[in-house]
């Protein structure tokens, strides 16, 4: 039967513990291991902090002064504030046919911050653009006689699979994807 180790999520006081016990046992991680056991009662069958963790604790708090990892990395996230929203107000106003990627480099805000004040703020939605022709009342009656001349011309008990999808070009291509 396999032996299956869940992930172990230490706290803060165990950290702290571990790096007073570290420095305590005189830098030795064995000495630090047997402390913690002894210390939080864990029997020998249960999980305690590997080496690698109790090295990497250490580490960490001789760099950054916390045994937390990840502190200060990364761009500091920016938030939507009303000063924000509107900025971007007048960002777009200005230069609508800017891309929002370029505007939250303009103004120094996070991609999806900036689409997050675009979407749930000033009720932007993202679109294409798409040129159509513009369908007429009497262009019913001869989609409607077209639709029942192929449907006539369909054998009976026959698989026919039709998309409405297709694009049209003016210059009489047409786009072979959606045929």
């Amino acid at each position: 039967m396999p032996f299956l180790v869940g992930i172990m999520v230490w706290t803060g006081v165990h950290r702290g513990f571990v790096v007073r016990a570290y420095y305590e046992n005189n830098h030795s991680v064995i000495a630090t291991q047997r402390a913690f056991r002894r210390h939080f009662g864990i029997p020998r069958t249960e999980s305690i902090p590997y080496a690698n963790n109790i090295k990497f604790w250490i580490r960490q708090l001789e760099e950054t002064g916390s045994t937390l990892s990840g502190l200060g990395h990364g761009a500091p996230r920016t938030v939507r504030t009303p000063k924000n929203v509107q900025l971007v107000r007048e960002s777009i106003e200005q230069s609508p046919r800017r891309s929002a990627r370029k505007h939250g480099v303009a103004l120094g805000i996070s991609d999806c911050s900036l689409r997050r004040i675009l979407h749930e703020d000033l009720s932007f939605h993202p679109y294409k653009l798409m040129l159509v022709q513009e369908l007429h009342a009497t262009g019913y009656d001869n989609r409607k006689n077209l639709c029942q001349q192929i449907l006539l011309r369909i054998p009976p008990k026959s698989t026919f699979f039709c998309s409405d999808e297709a694009h049209f070009h003016l210059s009489g291509t047409v786009h072979k994807q959606n045929f």
